[in-house]
């Protein structure tokens, strides 16, 4: 099967949940194929199968685990991506690995910190006590270069505001002042939905 054939599939799998389950195993086995484009849509449906089935993607972390190490931004992204789906479906699974996701804060590539805030904010849905010491790092991301980076930042405030807002109390006047005076206005409107989750 060519890559192209090989990607509409997986694209198809995408869309017949129903089958998700038995195929677990299959996808997993892809993790290994010669191509990049496949492994990081391999590694992303792994991530939404764990989210429905997590116990059944349970075997299959230690593998996505092993990306977060990859040369590759784009598969670093896609294990990211994963491991938060798995992790909203079920904490205690991808718990080991949890610490050693915040490294991402500070990688080199934009679209891999935007990822890590992403997959923080699907664990922080169902599990947001695990972040209450970890506040700063999603602080320093609220001043990141990229656009793209300080557009999501808020978000993570706005999920913990509505579970947790003792943990976002303290950042209200920052978040407010950045509503203000950020150049991008996405990043306004997110910073102000932020502080507006908190009165909810």
């Amino acid at each position: 099967m060519t890559e192209a054939e090989l990607y509409k599939e997986l694209g198809a799998l995408t869309k017949e949940k129903d089958e998700w389950k038995e195929n677990i195993p299959y996808v997993l086995s892809l993790l290994t194929h010669d191509s990049v484009k496949i492994q990081a849509k391999a590694l992303w449906l792994l991530g939404e199968m764990g989210l429905i089935y997590p116990q059944s993607v349970q075997n299959t972390v230690p593998a996505i685990a092993s990306f977060l190490d990859s040369p590759e931004p784009l598969l670093r992204e896609r294990a990211l991506n994963a491991l938060g789906r798995i992790g909203r479906g079920c904490y205690s699974i991808i718990e080991p690995c949890w610490t050693a996701l915040f490294r991402f804060a500070s990688d080199e590539e934009p679209k891999v910190r935007l990822a890590f805030i992403w997959a923080s904010e699907n664990i922080a849905t169902i599990t947001p006590d695990i972040y209450e010491n970890y506040m700063p790092v999603f602080e320093k991301l609220l001043h990141d270069a990229n656009d793209k980076v300080r557009m999501e930042a808020p978000e993570i405030f706005r999920v913990l505001g509505k579970r947790r807002p003792e943990f976002v109390r303290p950042y209200v006047e920052q978040l407010r002042q950045i509503s203000e005076i950020d150049v991008n206005r996405v990043v306004r409107i997110h910073c102000l939905g932020a502080i507006k989750a908190l009165e909810e």
